[in-house]
């Protein structure tokens, strides 16, 4: 009975310090992002990196990253939770790397416009201004999910993932398909 209570009393700590750093960081990261976005000219430099390179890299960053969340739930119906989560934790590794690598070009190179006309016009602005939206959840919800995985909150892991894998999936495909969209205008 008193380990049970003690498990409990650790996993209420372990909540006290990191639900205020997953909510934090939910915050401060997307409105960096969007300071970044909406103020160029304030937040860039000449960083001396390429800027035809980095939109390529995000591109392989995203689509490996939506392989790997679909991996992830492969092993995870297989019961191979072990893989599950060393695949989970590779996908959230490379949304990082994206992240910051998608600062880096924000800060290093000003816009590019889309060019495109008509119906395709439309689709990318749908397509990327439903990236945009949906990408702000997934950071608290990817590291929700990790962290009540992590800890062996199954049940509550399970409850977040619903939500949060078809958001997740949905922003890397996306990122894949608005460089498609703008790979004539780098």
């Amino acid at each position: 009975m008193g380990k049970i209570k003690n498990l409990k009393q650790e996993k209420k700590n372990s909540d006290r310090v990191m639900i205020p750093i997953i909510i934090a960081l939910s915050i401060l990261v997307p409105v960096a992002v969007a300071l970044l976005i909406l103020f160029p000219e304030v937040f860039s430099a000449d960083l001396g990196i390429d800027r035809g390179t980095l939109p390529a890299f995000h591109a392989v960053l995203n689509g490996t990253t939506a392989a790997l969340l679909l991996l992830g739930l492969f092993f995870i119906m297989q019961k191979r939770v072990e893989a599950h989560r060393a695949v989970m934790l590779g996908a959230f590794g490379l949304s990082a790397v994206f992240l910051v690598s998608y600062v880096i070009s924000k800060v290093n190179a000003d816009p590019i416009p889309f060019g495109g006309e008509g119906f395709i016009r439309s689709l990318y602005f749908f397509i990327l201004i439903s990236h945009i939206l949906l990408s702000v959840p997934v950071l608290p919800l990817a590291m929700l999910a990790i962290y009540r995985g992590w800890t062996q909150e199954y049940s509550k892991h399970k409850k977040i993932v619903y939500y949060t894998f078809p958001i997740w999936l949905y922003v890397a495909v996306t990122g894949v398909l608005v460089y498609i969209f703008m790979r004539p205008y780098y």
